[in-house]
């Protein structure tokens, strides 16, 4: 064979073995490189946005630091939305996998709950799972806000969150392209919900309440960043 002719066909193996690497990359985002990780030991805040900082702090945990959502915020949302979020500056990602440390610290009722919020763009325009203590339409529930008061998007759901005061361990699962949600509690074998949804490809993720308080620790997102100019 001639040289040309074998380079040709290395370089097109090596394509080939890159596109089948980064497909299968892509296919699983535990996989994706770290984009963002805080376990709030340097004292920086200045990467977290919140609605209203007044309501959030560093705080002592024995020998070390969390964030905590101290106070349910009073100020309201554009649309009926979370009341007490903060979300991650600077970040725009597709594909992810973004796991967090969370204790609920709200008296027990039936709508008590912890937020994560993902495809973050703006303040009309996001997801969020709401972990509820009891499942109904309104709670217990991943959720679409677009422009509108949040509706509920899952396909799968538990019958609730089961809250007591110790730590727990969320982790949710996107694949933009597909629309694929998957929310895991503590077991990170078989999802608590699910959804399937494509209206937002991108954005920033974050963490928080509806209207109670909360601790978060051991922030991690592994994710694939997206240029959002080019959707």
């Amino acid at each position: 064979m001639h040289r040309n002719a074998r380079k040709s066909l290395v370089l097109a193996f090596a394509a080939v073995a890159a596109f089948h690497a980064a497909a299968a990359l892509a296919a699983d985002p535990s996989e994706l490189p770290v984009m963002f990780a805080d376990d709030f030991e340097s004292g920086d805040l200045s990467r977290w946005k919140a609605t209203d900082p007044e309501a959030w702090r560093l705080a002592a945990d024995g020998d070390r630091h969390i964030l905590q959502q101290f106070a349910a915020s009073k100020v309201q949302t554009e649309v009926r939305s979370p009341f007490n979020r903060a979300v991650v500056s600077g970040l725009c990602v597709g594909d992810f996998q973004f796991d967090v440390d969370v204790q609920s610290t709200a008296r027990d009722y039936p709508h008590r709950d912890v937020c994560l919020f993902f495809g973050y763009q703006d303040p009309t325009h996001f997801y969020y799972v709401h972990l509820g203590q009891r499942a109904d339409d309104h709670a217990n529930q991943i959720f679409i806000v677009n422009q509108a008061p949040r509706v509920k998007i899952s396909t799968t759901s538990s019958e609730g969150t089961p809250w007591n005061n110790d730590w727990h361990h969320v982790r949710i699962v996107r694949r933009a392209e597909s629309g694929e949600i998957a929310v895991y509690f503590d077991s990170m074998e078989t999802p608590v919900m699910t959804a399937t949804d494509t209206t937002f490809q991108w954005g920033t993720v974050g963490v928080g309440t509806f209207d109670d308080t909360a601790n978060f620790n051991n922030v991690h997102l592994r994710g694939e960043t997206v240029d959002h100019a080019q959707n």
